[in-house]
């Protein structure tokens, strides 16, 4: 006797919609795993070295094969939202360099931990919960791209030669399996975000998304991509090396004389300058004198060592970690004074055998790791500008987000807000000071008066003037006494100073 199925009630149509949601998902998973034959190795860590207790977040590391025979092993850290994992968007990040790895977002800019410096010539650097992660509300997996990065690496050797293009199509590759891996991520909003040389390799990766959405055989249409996110890209060579000079004018590194003398003479180009030209090429000496010993990633902080301890010491072996002890206890190194002291502690502790059996990496793959391995290996910047990109990304009607820090020389704001406008884009919110509590954390020209309300709001009333025991942008109270305040002068101090 043949079995009788009713139609399940009109009131029940969500649950029949779910129903074929998530075969259509599996459907898909199905046919993916055996387009792409998918070659993962997942692992949940629970403790990591240099932090007390268990992580109170939930960090998953792997390996996703990409190439023609998988031969490439991306390495990956993956946390997850301390909200609501399940709902909360699904952010891609990747660090600049090239091959910088990401566990400079994880550990240094917006994961849940950070570095600690050793208590002690040579001990292993603790961690520290970051208060500010972006984890708090987004699933967020640190990409270490392309191979060569970090703890990724070829099975054969073979791949290591490597391009902008080459790069952005991996990483579009990693994604799909990744996501095909973890279709409970499926339907989460997808972001892809990074900074600095990422500005060159996001928007094209951005761009296969699209295609790929827009195919009509494709799958991607599964994909709840929504936008990409960008700070400080790099995005013109050209564009960004030129406008050093307007930057450098604004922040008060050069006169006004040299800055209208250079555009008068070098009609604004900066970059490739006219070798008869000879009263250009003369105040462009007179610039790279004036910033010689600017540190043009962070204008305000000095200018350190820029190679490894293992660099410095001319040697690239493991064995050579010990003499790292010494180099991290030079005084001229403390965090006070040089970012690059944090940034070597992420290289012993990332070298440390036990961190390496807690992220479970793969044994005799990476022998040394380094924080940036730009020169080491081979890299070829096929793409010179990413402009085009963001205009064809631009006519879809996605979110993106563009977002500058005011002291970065290298992708300055002035750069980034030239292209910008190449774009064309609507103005959704202009610009803007950023406000943290009651202190300023930076402001625009048309709201510099709201400084003076901060400045107010730090002094205390005396009776001929004013002690300031606080300033924006110094931590805790002055270990000095400052004074302000006015004098009146004239016959009835109409005149105040």
């Amino acid at each position: 006797m043949a079995a009788v199925v009713e139609p399940l009630p009109s009131k029940n149509w969500p649950l029949l919609f779910y129903v074929r949601f998530v075969l259509v998902l599996l459907l898909w998973s199905a046919t993916v795993k055996l387009a792409y034959a998918v070659s993962c190795d997942v692992f949940t860590v629970r403790y990591l070295p240099g932090f007390e207790g268990p992580l109170p977040f939930h960090l998953e590391t792997g390996y996703v094969g990409v190439g023609e025979k998988d031969d490439l092993q991306l390495f990956y850290y993956f946390v997850h939202s301390e909200r609501n994992p399940t709902e909360d968007p699904l952010v891609l990040w990747l660090s600049g360099g090239p091959r910088c790895s990401s566990l400079s977002g994880l550990a240094y800019e917006i994961g849940p931990i950070y570095f600690r410096a050793a208590e002690g010539n040579g001990n292993r650097p603790t961690l520290a919960l970051n208060p500010y992660s972006w984890t708090k509300a987004a699933n967020i997996i640190f990409l270490d791209a392309p191979v060569g990065t970090g703890f990724s690496y070829s099975k054969t050797g073979k791949g290591l030669n490597m391009s902008d293009t080459k790069s952005a199509g991996d990483t579009y590759q990693f994604l799909m399996k990744w996501l095909m891996d973890h279709p409970e991520f499926l339907s989460n909003p997808l972001y892809i975000c990074g900074d600095s040389y990422s500005g060159i390799i996001i928007p094209i990766i951005v761009q296969e998304v699209l295609n790929g959405i827009a195919a009509p055989a494709s799958k991607e249409h599964l994909f709840n991509f929504k936008g990409y996110l960008i700070g400080n890209p790099l995005t013109d060579r050209h564009l960004e090396t030129n406008a050093q000079v307007s930057f450098a004018h604004g922040m008060g590194l050069i006169s006004d004389e040299l800055h209208e003398s250079l555009k008068r003479t070098c009609k604004g180009e900066y970059v490739n300058v006219d070798s008869t030209n000879i009263e250009c090429l003369k105040d462009c000496g007179a610039f790279s004198k004036c910033i010689s010993g600017v540190n043009k990633e962070q204008i305000l902080e000095p200018l350190c060592y820029t190679v490894t301890p293992k660099q410095e010491i001319s040697t690239h072996s493991r064995r050579s970690l010990m003499s790292i002890r010494g180099f991290l206890s030079s005084e001229s190194l403390r965090p006070t004074t040089c970012r690059i002291y944090n940034y070597m502690l992420s290289e012993y502790w990332a070298n440390d055998d036990e961190v390496r059996n807690a992220l479970k990496i793969r044994k005799g793959t990476v022998e040394e790791w380094i924080r940036c391995n730009q020169y080491r290996l081979p890299y070829e910047s096929d793409v010179k500008t990413s402009i085009d990109y963001h205009l064809s990304i631009n006519t879809r009607g996605y979110r993106s987000l563009i977002y500058s820090g005011d002291h970065d020389m290298m992708v300055s704001h002035v750069s980034t807000e030239a292209w910008i406008r190449l774009i064309n884009s609507s103005i959704i919110d202009d610009w803007h000071p950023w406000e943290g509590g009651t202190q300023l954390q930076s402001t625009s020209l048309r709201n510099v008066l709201q400084c003076f309300r901060v400045l107010r709001a730090a002094t205390t009333a005396v009776s001929s003037g004013y002690t300031v025991r606080s300033l924006p942008g110094v931590e805790g109270p002055l270990p000095f006494h400052l004074g302000t305040g006015y004098v009146g002068v004239d016959e009835r101090d109409d005149k105040q100073s």
